[in-house]
Order: structure tokens, then C-alpha cells, then sequence
């Protein structure tokens, strides 16, 4: 192992070059900083565990409120007022016996459904906004309409089963089902 070279008995050790300190203070700055910015305990937990609603947040209510929530078994004696989000389907008494009511689509002001009762078949769809369909059901028939819809209830009618489907802003539909 060579040693530094000696003059008059003197050893020279290397010095470091000025810039050392500066580069060490810089780099130690450098650490301190990002120890301050390391994700904390809470940071390396998984999103879901993160982002847990607490118990007073609740889940924001639909745009479309309805007196029966959203339980399409209300709608099992024919007279209901129901927000659906997903397609479903309700069976009912019509005036011609059992009656079979598929919401088929469901979506941003749009709702699409199909009636079966009996041989009978009735469709119904509407798209944009305060856009719905209405059909009356009848023993020996039945008849829609689609168009603009208002915000109420349709009417009851004699010897039929009346249903409306109204779009809704949220991906919610509005379905009533009345009969007399």
C-alpha cells in the first residue's frame, strides 16, 4: 500500500476539494426534505381503507324521489310510485289477468319497458330530459303514448291499469303504476 508522499518527514494528506462540504450539505438537505414528504402510516393504507365515509356522510339521493323509494315490490298490487336504476320487472293483476312489466333500460334520461299480459304486448321508450311513456292497459287491449311527461301522478282510468315512465337526470327512471 503506497502512502502519501513525504517531504522533510511531513506527510500530505489529500484534502477534499471545496466543493465536498457544499455537496454534502446539499445532499443532507436533500435527505431531510424528503424524510419530511415520506407518505405517512395513514398514506401507505389501501385507497378503500383511506377513503372510508365516515358515519355522518351519506350517499347522495337520487334526482328523482319517489313515495315508494326504490322497492319495485310495491308495485305487486298495481299501485306504485318507484325510482328504478337497473333494469327490473314487476308482475301485477291487470284488468285481464296477470300482467308482466319489464323495465328493460334504464339510464341518463332514458327508460325503455315492455308490457306482457295475456296475448297482448305493449312497448314503451323516451329519451331527453322530462321525456316519458305512458300506456293504459286494458282487458281487450291497451294504448301508449311517449312525449313530454309532467311531474305528477297519471290518473287512475276505469277497467285499466295505467303506467308511466318518466326519465330521469341521474340514470334514474320514474315508473308509476296506477290502477282504480
Amino acid at each position: 500500500m503506497r502512502h502519501p508522499t513525504t517531504t522533510a518527514g511531513r506527510r500530505h494528506h489529500r484534502r477534499p476539494p471545496p466543493a465536498a462540504p457544499t455537496l454534502l450539505t446539499v445532499l443532507t438537505t436533500a435527505l431531510a426534505l424528503a424524510a419530511c414528504d415520506s407518505p405517512s402510516p395513514s398514506d401507505d393504507a389501501p385507497a378503500s381503507a383511506r377513503e372510508r365515509p365516515s358515519a355522518s356522510r351519506s350517499t347522495p339521493a337520487p334526482a328523482v324521489s319517489a313515495v315508494d323509494g326504490a322497492d319495485i315490490r310495491a308495485c305487486a298490487d298495481a299501485n306504485c310510485e318507484v325510482a328504478v336504476a337497473r333494469p327490473v320487472t314487476v308482475r301485477f293483476q291487470g284488468p285481464g289477468g296477470p300482467v308482466t312489466l319489464s323495465v328493460t333500460e334504464v339510464g341518463r334520461d332514458e327508460v325503455e319497458y315492455t308490457l306482457k299480459s295475456g296475448n297482448g304486448r305493449a312497448e314503451g321508450g323516451a329519451s331527453g330530459a322530462g321525456q316519458g311513456c305512458v300506456t293504459a292497459l286494458r282487458e281487450n287491449g291497451s294504448g301508449t303514448s311517449c312525449g313530454a311527461v309532467s311531474g305528477t301522478r297519471p290518473s287512475a282510468q276505469p277497467g285499466a291499469v295505467v303506467i308511466q315512465a318518466s326519465t330521469g337526470p341521474d340514470g334514474t327512471a320514474l315508473l308509476h303504476v296506477v290502477s282504480p
